[in-house]
């Protein structure tokens, strides 16, 4: 096992070297000067070029590159060219919100998919099969910004149980997560239609194994040989998915929590794009790629636990 996981973290630190290179290199042939478009078409020659100076964007991209790398190593992120704020305090203030969205998106998704999975499943062929994989491919053909418009509407504009947006803090606990409750189910739902599906898919293709076939001649049922001899068995799939979708929700809400207004880190990006403010950017971007890469190797970590088979292997 320590071998594996030694393996997996060499594979983690090749895979950041590589995008951080990327990111880079994507982010510096953007057009336009952020210089220039922080200061307005009509500011004056040298005016911008102090500007440039100040913002080190007259130095080669190689040692911009190298500084920039050396100070996400130490944990210096650079500071902001519009808020004139270190990116690092505005990431803390922004996880703290984007963060607990995706645990609870990803914590709904899993309750949600795990029963409908195993009952589908269970159900192979019959009524209450047909109507979950019809409920999940409505879940997944709706788009999950629609989605969150009709949750205002009902919930917020119709109903008044929730608010239509914005975020209090954590200063009161639970008007925080009332905020976070609507984005949440907006994120859930196509999430928990893909995961419920791959639970079937997966369930299924180990009903017809020995070990099942041998648990229902000694008298256990259907659903029973199901929940004890074959869900740990179809686990790796569903594991696959469920660190995809954590990353996803933690990477790709932007568009949610731009419906919500949500100080998070998605929207930190949106704004960033739109300010031309290229060390936000690429340090926000970075940390998101780090942590779908972490989200990888504990995965995989989560496969060696699953599957002895792949522990044994050299």
């Amino acid at each position: 096992m320590l071998s594996y996981a030694l393996r997996r973290l060499v594979s983690l630190a090749l895979s950041l070297a590589v995008a951080s290179l990327v990111v880079f290199l994507v982010v510096e042939v953007a057009p336009g000067d952020p210089a220039r478009y922080m200061l307005g078409t009509g500011a004056q020659e040298d005016t911008v070029a102090a500007l440039r100076a100040e913002l080190g964007l007259d130095r080669p991209r190689v040692e911009r590159y190298l500084a920039w790398v050396g100070g996400l190593l130490t944990g210096d992120l650079g500071t902001s060219y519009t808020y004139r704020t270190p990116v690092a305090q505005m990431v803390a203030d922004r996880l703290w919100v984007s963060l607990p969205l995706a645990l609870f998106a990803l914590a709904l998704s899993t309750l949600l998919a795990f029963p409908a999975g195993l009952y589908a499943a269970a159900r192979r062929g019959r009524a209450g099969d047909v109507a979950v994989m019809g409920a999940t491919q409505l879940g997944i053909a709706v788009p999950n910004f629609w989605f969150a418009m009709l949750l205002v509407l009902l919930f917020a504009i119709n109903l008044g149980w929730f608010g239509a947006g914005g975020f209090p803090g954590w200063s009161d606990p639970l008007a925080a997560i009332k905020a976070l409750t609507l984005p949440a189910v907006a994120l859930a739902l196509p999430q928990a239609a893909i995961l419920a599906r791959v639970l079937r898919s997966a369930l299924i293709d180990v009903l017809g194994e020995d070990f099942i076939r041998t648990a229902r001649a000694k008298g256990l049922t259907r659903f029973q040989a199901l929940w004890r001899h074959g869900v740990r068995n179809a686990l790796i799939p569903v594991l696959t998915i469920v660190g995809l979708q954590f990353s996803f929700l933690l990477a790709g809400a932007i568009i949610i929590e731009q419906v919500f207004f949500l100080p998070g880190l998605g929207r930190l990006i949106f704004q960033a794009i739109s300010a031309r403010d290229l060390i936000v950017v690429e340090s926000v971007v970075m940390l998101l790629v780090f942590a779908v890469i972490l989200v990888t190797f504990l995965t995989d970590l989560a496969y060696a636990w699953v599957d002895p088979r792949l522990r044994r292997r050299r």
